[in-house]
């Protein structure tokens, strides 16, 4: 991994290729047995920049074989000096901000500040972790005369995650802090898209003195998932991706009598009335759908217009057109999406919407790679692709509603149910809005409305295939178990028949 970073410019995209990663298992690489690879593509450039292994089952069984030799002396460390590690982790990632940016962007596309981002935000997460042992200390009561009940958070043993493409960092750090903290050892399959910073990590986890075989690293694409999925010897599997597989991989997981949670894609809504502060509201929305390239699940999908809202629509027009690819935002992180997002504008377009900004052609400065500008389209219809369905780029959608009633029941009639936004400076309408739209995750005046720690993050219907949250308290009860102990210790004198 040293060798990638070291060929990478802090003053430029500029890369070169270097040779491929391997799995990590039990504190050693390791090549794959399948001996196939794939390569890892820089989005800014459309060109090789490593290759990753792909996975075979025989790959996850020593990777869980080696999670499991981990495992009774890593449940046996206290919860507090589990912590410490991810302390140590802190500091470290900490002090490689900068490169950890550059990385995420190298293999992402992201733009250095949005990667940046990323970072901060993985960092927040494993300062989650780091509080555990406070959150977790247990409680206990005398139930009854000489009888004392006690509850206790223990792990699951050994556990697996699947992560996406679109946050290479910081996704991982939804799961690592809670399930390791709690005591778990762990399995990680990264995107092979963006297996890079999963592969600094495991070099940092060491460094922050993390024993061998509690967090191992599999390479590969859905045969590796579909291994996970199936193995008898892993007891929690979660996954972050689009809403047919996050089903598809929620049974599978299940059916092998797994605990499962897996959270899906959305289709996000921004309500916005007359009354709405227009410099705030175009400012947010374009930020919104545009960040990170429109490749993340709390993006802005549908815009629901209520009434005339022309000088707000054309204030989000002016401000999106301005917008630079490679400067104001990053790259497409594959060349299929580019056709796919390039689809769905030309079908609106041919449906008859209007394209208030065009973005199929706009490029940044770097050769090749792959692109897409920030692209509004007015008048969509409500039955339409475009607005159904998601695009998962820098596109935004209007759909004009007369009313806010109608507003709401555009949005609740979405399947997904992530995140739904309202814009107005009136309370009563924030307040109708909050408490009647279908989404897991809401905001007012805040287009991506991503919960910070230590709330959870999780959405609704569609968008998420079990029970709770991914992050937070939830995340932390997800990967462990509770043990009741009922004691006593001496026959009662005044004893109850509850004693």
């Amino acid at each position: 991994m040293s060798e990638i970073l070291g060929k990478f410019s802090t003053q430029s995209y500029a890369f070169t290729p270097t040779a491929k990663v391997k799995n990590w298992i039990g504190g050693e690489w390791q090549d794959a047995a399948s001996g196939e690879s794939l390569d890892v593509i820089n989005p800014r450039h459309g060109q090789a920049m490593s290759s990753a292994p792909t996975s075979a089952a025989a790959d996850v069984d020593r990777a869980v074989a080696a999670a499991a030799a981990a495992s009774a002396e890593w449940k046996q460390w206290p919860m507090r000096e589990r912590a410490q590690v991810f302390y140590r982790l802190r500091g470290l990632l900490e002090a490689e901000r900068e490169s950890l940016a550059w990385l995420v962007s190298h293999e992402n596309g992201k733009i250095y500040a949005q990667a940046l981002a990323e970072v901060d935000k993985a960092i927040e997460c494993v300062e989650y972790g780091c509080s555990l042992p406070n959150l977790a200390a247990g409680t206990q009561l005398d139930v009854s005369r000489g009888v004392n009940c006690q509850v206790t958070d223990e792990p699951l043993g050994v556990v697996a995650g699947v992560t996406p493409f679109n946050f290479p960092l910081m996704v991982p750090m939804w799961m690592l802090p809670q399930a390791l903290v709690g005591g778990n050892c762990f399995v990680l399959k990264p995107s092979e898209q963006v297996p890079l910073s999963m592969v600094r990590l495991a070099e940092l986890f060491v460094q922050a003195g993390l024993p061998s075989g509690v967090f191992n690293l599999v390479h590969g694409g859905k045969a590796t998932v579909e291994a996970l999925c199936d193995h008898p010897g892993i007891s929690a599997f979660a996954f972050v991706g689009s809403t047919a597989v996050a089903r598809s991989v929620y049974g599978r997981a299940c059916t092998a009598g797994k605990r499962a949670l897996c959270l899906g894609g959305a289709k996000n809504h921004l309500i916005v009335v007359p009354d709405a502060d227009v410099e705030l509201t175009a400012e947010n929305v374009v930020a919104s759908f545009t960040g990170c390239s429109g490749q993340r699940c709390m993006a802005a999908a549908n815009l629901v217009a209520v009434g005339d809202v022309d000088h707000i629509i054309a204030a989000i027009a002016e401000q999106a057109a301005k917008l630079m690819p490679g400067t104001d935002h990053g790259a497409i992180t594959n060349a299929s999406s580019i056709d796919r997002i390039k689809g769905y504008i030309d079908r609106a377009e041919q449906g008859g919407a209007t394209i208030l900004v065009d973005g199929r052609n706009k490029r940044g400065e770097e050769a090749g790679g792959y692109w897409m500008g920030a692209t509004v389209i007015d008048h969509v219809a409500p039955d339409s692709p475009a607005a159904k369905d998601e695009i998962f780029g820098p596109v935004l959608s209007i759909v004009r509603v007369p009313n806010l009633d109608a507003a709401i029941a555009l949005e609740n009639s979405s399947g997904y149910g992530n995140a739904s936004s309202v814009y107005t400076t009136s309370g009563h309408v924030a307040r109708a809005v909050m408490s009647r739209v279908e989404a897991g995750m809401c905001g007012v005046n805040i287009g991506v409305p991503v919960p910070r720690e230590p709330f959870g993050f999780g959405g609704w219907n569609d968008s998420l295939f079990g029970h709770g949250n991914i992050t937070g308290w939830d995340g932390f009860r997800f990967w462990t178990r509770p043990r009741k102990v009922t004691s006593k210790w001496a026959l009662q004198k005044d004893t109850t028949w509850m004693s």
